[in-house]
């Protein structure tokens, strides 16, 4: 019985420590991944009705900018004072603030302009190209900048 215990705490530590790379669901770590995943997930799905992936359905087009637009507000409140060990985002998070936050509120305006188009008239896939990829540039420009890789 004591071989099998000390065969079995190795194993046991082993997956503790396994564990503890998991990012809290509730920390502001977290909150914006979840944020950010909701984002792409939205993304990919506007992206798949323009690309061909997906039929083109101008209703669920509309409602899908709507939750972009949403979601894009949401990331900015979640990143605290000092950068957390397991955040994949640069220091220059931290230390290029007005940057960041430039760069934020401009997704926030192409976001925003993607709903405009979409309320604006007849709901067509020549219609929404130009904004949908204004909102996919923004994304790119920040995480140029900001997101380690």
């Amino acid at each position: 019985m004591t071989l099998l215990r000390l065969l079995c705490l190795p194993l046991f530590a082993a997956l503790l420590l396994a564990g503890c790379d998991r990012v809290d669901p509730d920390s502001p770590l977290g909150k914006r991944k979840a944020i950010y995943q909701a984002m792409l997930d939205t993304k990919e799905d506007l992206g798949g009705m323009l690309r061909g992936r997906i039929p083109f359905d101008g209703t669920a087009f509309t409602s899908g900018a709507a939750k972009l637009d949403e979601l894009s507000r949401q990331p900015w409140q979640h990143y605290p004072e000092v950068k957390e060990k397991q955040s994949d985002a640069r220091d220059d998070v931290w230390q290029r603030q007005e940057r960041f936050q430039e760069l934020a509120r401009a997704l926030e305006a192409d976001t925003a302009a993607l709903v405009e188009v979409t309320t604006a008239g007849p709901v067509t896939a020549e219609r929404v190209v130009p904004a949908f990829q204004r909102v996919e540039d923004a994304c790119e420009a920040c995480h140029k900048e900001f997101r380690a890789y």
